[in-house]
């Protein structure tokens, strides 16, 4: 399951750095990279598992924030040019 995670988030990573409208579909990767990797972070797991699973929710939730941050920038410009046109 930590692989699993971990290629989520590398995707989610990619799917934020791209210029289309994936921004839903990073976010949503973002949040599963990161309760998959929490799931596969436990002490029963067999370390390379643990590893890729902390791996996946540093990476995962950074791409989460990442594709927050850029959908809120995206609606501060959307609100200054509604403010502009009047």
């Amino acid at each position: 399951m930590g692989w699993l995670a971990l290629a989520c988030a590398v995707l989610a990573a990619v799917v934020v750095a791209l210029p289309s409208a994936g921004l839903y579909l990073a976010m949503g990767l973002g949040i599963f990279a990161v309760a998959t990797g929490l799931g596969a972070f436990r002490r029963d797991r067999a370390p390379r598992a643990r590893l890729a699973g902390a791996g996946a929710t540093a990476l995962g939730g950074l791409a989460l924030v990442l594709a927050t941050l850029r959908y809120g920038l995206a609606l501060a410009a959307l609100s200054a040019l509604t403010d502009l046109v009047g």
